[in-house]
């Protein structure tokens, strides 16, 4: 009887023991700034105005607060998320839980198409005449690729239908490097198992369509040096999705023993001889080693390129992981990130008559949304 009671007081107090714990932990604990495993900023502890308190804004920022620094969230998300996947979930935030361990993130409707199109079309209109060879590169994505590791009966939309229109209507000579990364796709992996970029393969792919429509002989992987610099990248998708247990991924670089660089940092001043910061390899945002993540414009040359001629390269982060291959071409590379780069690309092509060619190059999941497409004249 006695031990009952003991059990039955043991068994009511546990909870009340457990919930204090955490509270004192909750306290206690050490509080982070940044969640490397979601790659975003965690709410700070708000301070109670008079305003917030009366708005009930005070509450929501201290319950934001209370969620972001729970004790063992991380583990709590992880759980969550492994549960229902075991459970038969196949899409968590927009991405699907694809076979061969890849999170494919899906496409949405495109809903800015025609501004697209007017801003590119501009775009090439404000440059006509000043004897360039401009180049489109729209990139599909993984969920175009890699369709046959979807979930059986998903539908999706196809996002080269969306780049067809946008070759027809701005203007632009297309380069399609689709076709080349759908033949390849059985080989080395082309884009990485939790991020939404291509790897370092499916950028030389983009760069091979890319030689082959400017009449360059490309270089072969084989001449160049390869070196997986990590083994455990954990990509936006990652956090994404919150499946913490999952296995990092390797990160290869190449790069020219011919090649005799200079990468200039215009924002920062900082000038190197090499297209890769490996600083990036002890952080979770590992993919910035290339080109040391974003920048206003970097300007680099190559003493021993196999031309003289200039490139204007206007870009999302895809790009990054092409241009160590592209510096073989070109014996001074302008790239612009559009996003902060406020005086538009057009004035400086202008305003350097050694510019020879023009590549606008977007991975197809962004460019609806990407600020910086509306900012390139």
């Amino acid at each position: 009887m006695k031990n009952e009671q003991r059990l039955r007081r043991l068994t009511a107090g546990l909870p009340a023991v457990m919930i204090l714990a955490l509270t004192i932990g909750f306290f206690t604990a050490p509080k982070q700034d940044f969640s490397e495993n979601e790659n975003r900023y965690l709410c700070r502890l708000p301070s109670p105005g008079r305003e917030e308190v009366a708005s009930g804004a005070f509450m929501e920022e201290l319950s934001a607060y209370a969620s972001d620094h729970f004790l063992f969230r991380d583990f709590f998300i992880g759980l969550k998320t492994r549960t229902e996947i075991g459970l038969g979930k196949k899409e968590i935030n927009g991405v699907y839980i694809a076979a061969d361990d890849y999170l494919i993130e899906g496409y949405k409707k495109a809903e800015n198409t025609e501004r697209t199109a007017g801003i590119l079309k501009g775009f090439a209109e404000e440059l006509e005449g000043e004897r360039l060879r401009m180049r489109l590169m729209l990139v599909p994505t993984a969920v175009y690729v890699y369709e046959d590791k979807l979930p059986a009966h998903v539908q999706h939309r196809d996002q080269m239908e969306t780049a067809e229109t946008l070759y027809k209507a701005a203007g632009i000579v297309s380069i399609d490097c689709s076709r080349a990364l759908l033949e390849q796709k059985e080989g080395e992996p082309l884009y990485y198992r939790t991020d939404h970029h291509w790897t370092t393969r499916g950028a030389y792919e983009g760069y091979r369509v890319f030689c082959e429509e400017m009449g360059f002989a490309a270089v072969p992987l084989s001449a160049m040096t390869a070196e997986t610099v990590t083994e455990d990248f954990r990509g936006t998708i990652y956090s994404k999705v919150g499946d913490y247990s999952r296995k990092g991924e390797p990160i290869t670089i190449y790069t020219n023993p011919e090649d005799r660089l200079t990468v200039s940092y215009q924002d920062t001043g900082r000038v190197t001889d090499s297209l890769y910061n490996l600083d990036y390899i002890q952080r979770k945002d590992k993919y910035s080693l290339f080109l040391d993540n974003l920048h206003t414009l970097i300007e680099i040359t190559n003493e021993t390129a196999d031309s003289d001629r200039e490139l204007a390269l206007i870009k999302d982060s895809y790009a990054n992981s092409m241009v160590p291959f592209l510096v073989r071409h070109y014996r001074k590379i302008y790239v612009f990130d559009t996003r902060s780069y406020k005086q538009g690309p057009s004035g400086f092509i202008r305003e350097h008559p050694g510019i020879t060619d023009v590549l606008i190059l977007y991975n197809m999941n962004t460019l609806d949304s990407d600020l910086g497409i509306r900012g390139i004249y």
